[in-house]
């Protein structure tokens, strides 16, 4: 998957399809060797749209590597402390390898007690502050999805790190901080990290090989604020409505894809860039997690 010509796309669904072939070959091995299948378990909190899509993509997911899975529903009117409480039991169910909390949560939840009451070691979204600190040592745990995501795209890709000028735009906790320590540890990049305090970004971004943006706001990135030839990762999924499209909206990139896509050597597209990654991300810390305490 060398690049080819300007704009070559960088194809997460592909790259996704093949990870879960890689996992399910996995999982069938295990069977044969009579050892522990991954289990993966799910906590849907509320009735919001938008996470029972990524829900429903991932027990897909599940399905489709030969995982097992368990759902477990909660209205968005049950209490901190009582959804504490069922934490702690799949925390001591020895039977699931690794558990995801979807975000995100109703208002009067706490979303980092509860990110923080689940045990690392079952931590499959890589949310925890020691699966976030333990980027930085020479074993990490398990990798923020999302992150993990991008970084397998970079690899198989053949994309170059090391040495190179990355720049990252966007520092959450979910995306652009552990990015930039993971380019920094594995990729051993020069990295830049620019937020919304950064004064003039452009000058940062135009100086980048390997440009990442990560905010969620469409279209932030223009062609101007790209070097030829650069790598471009577009993390940002926002949802535009308007009449103007057929099915009342359409799926968004925080990058002007048309226009960059003429400058740049590789770029994702938004939708079917990093969105399919994380899935396979989160599938591979489930494996992962089981193989730590199922060997």
């Amino acid at each position: 998957m060398q690049p080819e010509k300007a704009g070559t796309l960088i194809d997460g669904r592909k790259v996704s399809a093949d990870i879960k072939r890689e996992i399910s070959e996995k999982v069938i091995l295990r069977k044969q060797a009579g050892q522990k299948v991954p289990h993966l378990a799910i906590i849907l909190v509320g009735d919001d749209g938008a996470s029972q899509t990524y829900v429903d993509h991932k027990v897909k997911a599940c399905k489709e590597v030969g995982f097992h899975y368990t759902m477990m529903r909660f209205a968005d009117t049950i209490s901190e402390d009582k959804l504490m409480k069922h934490i702690d039991q799949v925390n001591r169910d020895t039977d699931v390898d690794g558990f995801i909390v979807q975000l995100p949560l109703p208002d009067h939840i706490s979303v980092e007690r509860i990110t923080e009451k689940i045990r690392p070691d079952k931590d499959v979204d890589g949310f925890t502050n020691r699966n976030f600190g333990s980027i930085v040592s020479k074993n990490p745990l398990l990798l923020p999805a999302t992150p993990y995501g991008v970084m397998e795209l970079l690899k198989r890709y053949h994309v170059p790190t090391e040495g190179q000028n990355c720049v990252v735009v966007g520092a959450s906790r979910l995306v652009g901080a552990p990015l930039a320590m993971m380019l920094v540890e594995e990729g051993r990049a020069t990295v830049t990290v620019c937020h919304k305090y950064t004064k003039d970004l452009a000058s940062f971004t135009r100086q980048a090989d390997i440009l990442i943006v990560a905010v969620g706001k469409p279209g932030i990135v223009t062609a101007d604020m790209v070097k030829e030839g650069a790598v471009v990762i577009d993390v940002g999924t926002t949802r535009v409505e308007g009449p103007q499209y057929k099915n009342g909206y359409v799926l968004k990139g925080d990058v002007d894809f048309k226009a960059v896509a003429a400058k740049a050597s590789l770029i994702t597209p938004v939708p079917g860039g990093v969105g399919p990654m994380t899935i396979a991300s989160l599938l591979l810390n489930t494996l992962r997690a089981t193989e730590l305490r199922n060997p």
